[in-house]
């Protein structure tokens, strides 16, 4: 555990947090460590990359993982509805069918000698295939999704220079272009249709569902990666090993609303604070957060990455690694983005 309890990194620009219990304790006080700087782009975004997101009406108004006000709690409880307990219990026979249709085409393509990319072949998919069943979601490109979806976490997580950055624009643009044109055809029963129900606006909706469908599956795509990683050889990591030790969300951003006490730390007001949340010794469940803004998809993130290693257990036991995976390296993701594979020799 780390004993420093809050330290400056003048590289990153944040007051960073590594010890667990300070951590935690930060997020217990969203009053003193507001959310305000969570969805904000860490790399400032230029003039012509603004231009490309205003001309689509691109707006991130406060409404989940960004809000301190009043309306947070309905937009959460309505939001928190398509996650209960009993809604994700009943999803698991989808993802299993999804997960284990994949692992027996991999299966085969490395009978024939293939080399297979674990990411794109196994774990890549299904996450979205089962929060857009949840959600009530049909007749959505989920490779456009996966693609936007990425893009989007390097655009507010990513280092990208000003060409990188309009690159990354023009994608966000696109994917917020998407989800007007659905708030239109929304049904009763959908994402769309319950928050146009709460009286929420277009730039409301939208931006509730911008962060949804990409924290609604992609960063389970990325914690499934990092699990098979982890147990490509044998013997099958533990979920909550990798939740512990390397969630594919490491951290998580707060801004200070008055000068505060990290532990015996003094943080000046309006100091951006990096909260380590796996990896420092903390418990599993610190990767999801706790109190107002814990993720809603905790429950089936677990049961999507167990239901991925129990399928692809025999699979993960007789492969090698063909390279060093590429990784996804931003400030608060962090995945393999290819395991190219090939079958153990022998």
């Amino acid at each position: 555990m780390s004993g420093c309890p809050a330290r400056y990194d003048e590289a990153l620009g944040y007051w960073v947090v590594d010890n667990p219990t300070e951590a935690r304790k930060v997020m217990l006080d969203p009053a003193t460590f507001r959310p305000d700087d969570a969805v904000l782009a860490h790399t400032p975004l230029s003039v012509k990359a603004l231009r490309v997101l205003s001309a689509v009406g691109f707006a991130l108004p406060p409404t989940l993982a960004n809000n301190a006000g009043e309306s947070h709690r309905p937009i959460r409880a309505a939001v928190a509805r398509f996650f209960s307990p009993a809604r994700v219990a009943a999803v698991e026979p989808l993802a299993r069918e999804l997960t284990a249709a994949r692992v027996a085409a991999a299966t085969a393509a490395l009978a024939e000698g293939e080399q297979v990319d674990l990411v794109q072949a196994i774990a890549a998919e299904p996450p979205a295939l089962v929060v857009l069943d949840m959600l009530g979601l049909a007749d959505v490109d989920v490779p456009a999704l996966k693609a936007w979806s990425l893009d989007s976490l390097e655009l507010f997580w990513g280092w990208p220079d000003e060409d990188r950055q309009l690159e990354l624009a023009h994608s966000a643009a696109e994917f917020y272009g998407w989800l007007r044109k659905r708030v239109v055809q929304a049904t009763e029963d959908d994402l769309f249709g319950v928050l146009v129900g709460l009286g929420l606006t277009d730039e409301e909706v939208c931006a509730v569902a911008y962060f949804l469908l990409i924290a609604g599956q992609e960063t389970t795509t990325q914690l499934i990666s990092t699990a098979f990683h982890r147990s490509i050889g044998g013997p099958v990591t533990d979920v909550e090993d990798v939740l512990r030790e390397a969630s594919s969300v490491p951290t998580w951003r707060r801004v200070t609303s008055r000068p505060a006490v990290i532990g015996d730390v003094e943080v000046p007001a309006g100091a951006p604070v990096l909260l380590g949340l796996t990896g420092h010794g903390g418990p599993a469940d610190l990767a999801f957060g706790v109190g107002i803004h814990r993720c809603l998809g905790a429950g089936l993130a677990r049961l999507e990455a167990r239901v991925a290693l129990e399928c692809a257990a025999d699979l993960l036991a007789t492969v090698r690694l063909v390279e060093e995976p590429p990784m996804i390296e931003l400030l608060s993701f962090r995945a393999p983005k290819r395991l190219l594979v090939g079958l153990q020799p022998g």
